[in-house]
């Protein structure tokens, strides 16, 4: 949940390469669930994408162009679990600041 003047960061940029935002005072929207809904493809991508790493890195035969397509796969994933973690890190602060000690 987001206070009312706090925003979610997406896991999505827009057309321009900006990040994007959601403002809500709620996880239950539409656009709330999207988000999520992503954030789990991207995490689960990213994981069968390093599986996918271990076997080109240990493949004795992979050429450049096997490591550069990997290099740029690699690349993005990690791009998306940035923005996931940021997300998700910046979501529990805000929670933990609503919760009394």
């Amino acid at each position: 949940m987001t206070a009312s003047n706090e925003l979610r960061l997406l896991p999505w940029s827009g057309p321009d390469g900006k990040s994007c935002y959601l403002s809500t005072d709620g996880r239950g929207g539409y656009m709330s669930r999207l988000a999520d809904n992503i954030e789990a493809v991207q995490l689960g991508s990213a994981a069968e994408l390093l599986e996918q790493a271990h076997g080109i890195l240990d493949d004795q035969d992979a050429t450049l162009e096997d490591m550069q397509s990997l290099a740029k796969e690699l690349t993005e994933a990690l791009r998306n679990v940035l923005r996931v973690a940021t997300s998700r890190g910046h979501l529990l602060a805000v929670s933990e600041q609503r919760e009394p000690a």
